[in-house]
This record gives C-alpha cells, structure tokens and sequence, in this order.
C-alpha cells in the first residue's frame, strides 16, 4: 500500500509530500452474520505491523522506520484550545457554496497547504487504508485546469448553450486555487485482494472517506475567512489532469474544489423538515 501522499502545484513549484503510516490498532474485525469469516481475521486486534504484513503487498510496505511514528491522540493538553460540539457545528452551519469568487486569499498558500495535508492526514479511512490522494493547484496551474476543461467542454456542449457554460468556467477559472480530490485505485484493489471477504465493500468505503476529507478541507478552508463551490467535471477532464500534472494513472478523480477570495454572498439554503429526515428510538 501506498504512503499517504499530497501534491501541490503553483505556477513555479511542484512539490510532493509524502506522509508516512501512523501506527494505531486497527479495529477488530467482526464476523457477518451473512457469511463466515476466515478465522484468521476474526477475533484478533491487528497492530500496524501486523496489518502490513497481512493486508499490504511485500512491495508496497513502509519502512520498520514510518511503522513505529505514533501521533498522540488530541486531548485539551495537546490542542491549543479545547473544542466544544457546538464550536464544530458553528463551522458546519457556516460552511456554504460561494460561487462568487477572487484571486485574493484571505490566508497563506502555504496554510492552504497545512490545512489540506492536516485533513489528508487525519481524516478516516476504512482499516486505516488511506486510499485518499490531492493535489491543489495556484494560481497559473489553476487556470490552467479550467482554460483545459473549458477547451473539453466546447467540444461537446451545442453551441445554442455554450454561454451559460462558459461563464460557469470564467466564474471558476476566477477563483485562486483548486483541490481536486483522487482515490488511489491501487490502494483499493489492494485490499479488496487482501481480504476478499469485504471486495465488494472497498470502492464504497473509499468513497465514503473521500467525501469525508471533501467536506473537512471545504469547512476549514471557509473557517479561514475563504469561499469555495464544489465541482464534478470527473471523468471528463481525468486523462488530461493525470497528463498534465504527471499524475499516477491509479489515481481517479473525484471532484474539484474551487476556492478564492469572497466576491460575492451564497444564495438562500432551505431545510426539509427534521420529521421527514430523522427518527430515534430507545430510552
């Protein structure tokens, strides 16, 4: 299995990062009542090291080095001020879709880069797989993305329509910066080899993670004072990204996250009511 890996482009750099393996103790993993496990994964907490000798490829194992690194876990000691329920449910009401955009960042590149490693990092992943992988693009390299997926765009949207589109991609070319967000298809048919109990599971929980890490780095980037839209021109414009940016061709793309400067105020949210979405149940 891969290391953790994030990449970031401005229009002078291409830097890699690469992140190795934390160790944890990886849950243990139940028997469905469906269908019997091999009892050699049922029953048995698996440290790192002996997930990476059983769930990952010889090859593709990290080093004795990367597999003893141990983050500690957050407690009000390590963080630097404790965090109520409330204070994170405050960022999530004010996350929004800004379509609005400015090339004007409200923080550093380089903060942009520790949010979206930090968030790379932590966010979960099922048996700590870690299939996640981003590269955001600056300023030159992130108009770039969107002069390419104008150009694919054109060439296939009848050209009665071809404004509307084109002020879509003007209003995101128009932004600062963009994440686009990969799962590692290697990643994925790598565990779904190693314990084909769950093969049919993987691409889901992959996904699910991805969609994790999506909204986690979208929630802080706005907690910054920064607007961004989600978009999905996936599978479109994958072969010239993967090209373009020398990309492993096992990463497949799932959505882009603009993000620029506040031009302008998000449109109005309506809620269903909570009784058509939520039920509970027990004492």
């Amino acid at each position: 299995m891969r290391p953790l890996t994030a990449t970031s482009v401005t229009s002078s750099s291409f830097t890699r990062l690469t992140k190795p393996h934390p160790t944890r103790t990886l849950a243990y993993l139940k028997r469905p009542s469906s269908s019997s496990a091999p009892k050699s994964l049922t029953n048995k907490p698996l440290s790192t090291t002996t997930a990476h000798r059983s769930l990952v490829k010889p090859q593709a194992q990290t080093t004795t080095s990367n597999r003893n690194i141990k983050i500690p876990s957050p407690t009000a000691a390590t963080m630097s001020t404790p965090i109520s329920a409330n204070a994170v449910l405050d960022l999530i009401k004010a996350r929004r879709t800004y379509y609005a955009l400015n090339k004007e960042l409200t923080i550093s590149k380089e903060r942009v880069e520790e949010i979206v490693k930090d968030a790379l990092r932590h966010v979960p992943s099922s048996f700590n797989a870690q299939s996640n992988r981003v590269l955001v693009l600056f300023g030159a390299e992130h108009d770039k993305l969107w002069d390419a997926t104008s150009e694919i765009l054109k060439a296939i949207v009848p050209a009665d329509s071809w404004q509307h589109t084109a002020n879509r991609m003007a209003g995101f070319k128009a932004g600062a910066a963009t994440v686009l967000f990969f799962e590692d298809q290697d990643v994925i048919n790598n565990m779904q080899e190693t314990i084909p109990l769950y093969a049919d599971k993987f691409p889901t929980w992959a996904n699910q993670s991805n969609a994790m890490l999506q909204f986690t780095v979208w929630t802080a980037l706005e907690a910054e004072g920064l607007g961004a839209n989600l978009q999905h021109y996936n599978p479109l414009i994958d072969q010239r990204v993967t090209a373009e940016w020398n990309l492993p061709v096992s990463w497949k793309l799932n959505a882009q996250l603009v993000v620029g400067g506040r031009a302008g105020e998000p449109g109005p949210k309506d809620f269903l009511p909570l009784e058509q979405m939520y039920k509970v149940a027990g004492n």
